[in-house]
């Protein structure tokens, strides 16, 4: 006679959240304004506002875009806002920074917009050896949200999880 094998897990009511489950867009692009300096060193006014205007914008349509200037030049606050103008006429994001820094704005944006009323009162397991590109401030903003709703909040696998937080009774 065989034992039926039991999910313990399962039972145990854990749920758990992958964020592998949060795909980053496949349509993320790079506008180094570099391009538009002077000799790529510094800026001057009449030329960056040629470049700017001059530039096909709409091969940003529907991308997620990250600026920043690879170059050491001081660039004035103006400037991004000029670019910032025009592309945000076509991206569905587009940020001033790195690439890290788009990763971080996509993955709040994406835990803003989590329905948690269905983690109230459980323990929840944040998966963990997600992939790399997921920011650590993901599994920050995710703790922040969960804390008030949540019985606890675990890191890891249901094996092996390590405990974050348990509410107290």
């Amino acid at each position: 006679m065989t034992e039926e094998i039991v999910n313990r897990v399962q039972k145990s009511g854990l749920v758990t959240i992958n964020m592998d489950d949060i795909e980053l867009p496949k349509n993320i692009l790079e506008l180094d304004i570099k391009d538009w300096l002077h000799e790529g060193l510094f800026l001057k006014e009449k030329e960056f506002r040629t470049n700017v205007i001059n530039h096909e914008w709409g091969n940003y349509k529907n991308s997620y875009v990250y600026v920043h200037c690879s170059s050491d030049a001081i660039i004035p606050t103006w400037a991004y806002m000029l670019v910032s103008s025009q592309l945000e006429n076509f991206t569905k994001k587009a940020i001033i920074g790195n690439k890290e820094k788009l990763y971080e704005k996509y993955f709040e944006d994406a835990i803003n917009n989590i329905d948690y009323s269905v983690y109230s009162n459980k323990s929840v397991i944040i998966k963990g050896c997600s992939d790399e590109k997921i920011p650590i401030s993901a599994y920050h903003l995710i703790t922040t949200k969960l804390k008030p709703i949540a019985k606890s909040i675990m890191y890891g696998e249901a094996c092996s999880a390590v405990p974050v937080y348990k509410k107290s009774r």
